[in-house]
């Protein structure tokens, strides 16, 4: 048996898992979160972490292999963390911890390591499909941006590839979403609109304010509070408010239209966005809806609404209805996928 460490790296928390690989497959036999600015680097975070695992376990511990799951790009096995000060080096973290490797990987590279180790109860499957063990594997993940990618399987290991699909650009397909396409030109000043704009954090808040300025529907007092305070504080970071969570919220109530009409418009957008992914790979291994506003919102996703835009691909949705559609419920899924990365280093 060997001891491997994985991490989910942000600026403002970090969670470590140290996992053990046997001959059953990798076990988790401990997982803490720390505040990442509370130590000057991952090393000294690390060397606490295998301390606490050692006194729980009762035994010494040094692990061979690591993979941490970065939030923010990952060049050369090097990244720079935008909320704290932190420059790591997997080289030199290997170096420091007595590691045989360390490897950085983006979080949502992370992600498609994880999709391949979740359990039924991990997921929500909205379409079964006709599933294929050789075929790709599509991920896509709404939330602060839209991060997508897809992984190969070979032999028994996964290989993942990231991608940039959600700075592509954004399609309407109905007579609203070609005025919401206008709004967002002439209100950002700028001549392309991506898909990010529209199916993100970002871009419920967007719908809304189309809405909203063009009087398609009722502001309440509450949402508007809301909203309003998180434009006032546009340049702040962070902000005291989040406005995208407040009308997710209001929308599964059912006590909000304009709040409902913004989610219909989203998770339409988000369903077609998906089909075209499905469509670029054809993953019948799957394709996977992570991020946390899919997990949050399964009432809406589920509500059919998805479905039909991820279909409604003309002569090539039957193509579609056999593509396997899951939901990812298990926030650690990055986290599942760093450790995998770093069994298979």
């Amino acid at each position: 048996m060997m001891y491997l460490l994985a991490g989910d790296i942000g600026g403002t928390k970090t969670i470590l898992r140290l996992v053990a690989a046997t001959d059953d497959g990798l076990r988790t036999d401990l997982e803490k979160r720390y505040v990442s600015n509370e130590f000057p680097d991952l090393v000294p975070m690390v060397q606490t972490f295998v301390a606490e695992a050692e006194d729980k376990l009762g035994q010494s511990i040094q692990p061979r292999r690591a993979c941490f799951a970065i939030a923010g790009p990952v060049v050369n096995n090097t990244s720079k963390l935008t909320n704290i000060a932190w420059n790591l080096d997997g080289d030199r973290i290997a170096k420091e911890l007595a590691l045989e490797k360390a490897t950085l990987i983006n979080d949502f590279e992370a992600i498609g390591y994880g999709v391949l180790g979740l359990t039924e109860d991990d997921m929500h499957t909205l379409q079964p499909g006709k599933p294929s063990e050789t075929a790709p594997v599509a991920v896509i993940g709404a939330g602060t941006g839209l991060g997508q990618g897809f992984l190969m399987r070979h032999h028994g290991k996964a290989t993942v590839f990231p991608s940039e699909g959600g700075h592509a650009d954004f399609a309407p397909r109905s007579e609203l979403e070609f005025q919401l396409l206008k709004y967002l030109l002439d209100k950002h000043h700028i001549t392309r609109i991506s898909a990010e704009r529209v199916v993100s954090g970002q871009g419920i808040v967007a719908i809304y304010q189309f809405l909203r300025d063009r009087g398609i529907g009722q502001e309440s007092p509450e949402l508007a509070e809301v909203v309003n305070t998180w434009e006032k504080e546009a340049g702040v970071t962070p902000k005291s408010v989040d406005p995208a969570a407040a009308i997710s919220r209001a929308a599964q109530q059912e006590e909000d239209s304009l709040a409902q009409r913004t989610m219909d418009i989203f998770i339409r957008a988000y369903g077609a966005e998906a089909g075209n992914l499905a469509l670029k790979l054809l993953p019948y291994g799957g394709l996977y809806v992570a991020g946390g506003i899919a997990a949050k919102n399964i009432p809406l996703i589920t509500s059919g609404i998805f479905l039909e835009a991820f279909t409604h691909k003309g002569r090539m949705s039957k193509l579609l209805q056999e593509i396997p559609v899951h939901i990812v419920l298990n926030a650690r899924v990055g986290l599942i996928g760093a450790a995998r990365c770093a069994g298979e280093l």
